[in-house]
């Protein structure tokens, strides 16, 4: 598998999410989208031949892709959340707001990639992926898809540190993978609370 065709992936998994009305493949989608990016940073990590990378992306794959899916599925099981997720923006809004999105990312990424050594466009990709995860963020009023999209915009922050400096240091992995322990402990905050207030 080549860099540029799970990049593509990554993005396509992100946008589909956007058009998801349901919360368990909402969960999927995020899902996939983690594996996807678990499987770049093994390919990365190969043709550096950097240990470092190697084992962030295999830990992404069992903690991102396989972990935080499941513990999602059980939190939203033993809540009770409704699993019907539509989101607050209409479909013909959305179909117009990717594209541009897409297409300014682009424009906005064209001068950070003179400072760079990485491929410009998975910059663009990287930083429209950071968008989308926050119109999902925004486009919906239940606490899960909050939370998925929080955690998608840790997943285009992971994408944009590996493909802008070609792996990043070991440090800002053990950062990101610091944030995730994080995000899970207010990942059972938020669920409890929606739980006191339903």
């Amino acid at each position: 598998m080549s860099v540029d065709f799970l990049i593509g992936l990554f993005l396509a998994t992100l946008i589909v999410a956007l058009f998801t009305s349901r919360l368990y493949r909402l969960i999927l989608w995020y899902s996939l989208n983690s594996l996807m990016l678990g499987i770049l940073a093994l390919l990365i990590g190969q043709e550096l031949d950097d240990r470092a990378m190697l084992i962030t992306g295999a830990v992404t794959i069992l903690i991102k892709s396989i972990g935080i899916p499941y513990l999602l599925k059980n939190l939203s099981h033993k809540f009770n959340f409704v699993r019907q997720i539509q989101p607050e923006i209409k479909v013909q809004y959305a179909i117009i707001l990717i594209p541009a999105i897409l297409v300014f990312t682009f424009y906005l990424a064209e001068p950070i990639t003179h400072m760079i050594h990485g491929n410009a466009n998975y910059v663009a990709i990287s930083i429209s992926s950071l968008f989308l995860s926050l119109l999902l963020m925004m486009e919906h009023r239940n606490v899960a898809p909050k939370i998925i999209g929080f955690l998608s915009m840790e997943n285009a922050l992971f994408l944009l540190g590996i493909t802008a400096t070609d792996g990043m240091p070991m440090l800002v992995e053990l950062g990101i993978f610091f944030d995730l322990l994080m995000a899970i402990v207010v990942i059972n905050l938020l669920f409890h609370g929606e739980e006191m207030h339903s």
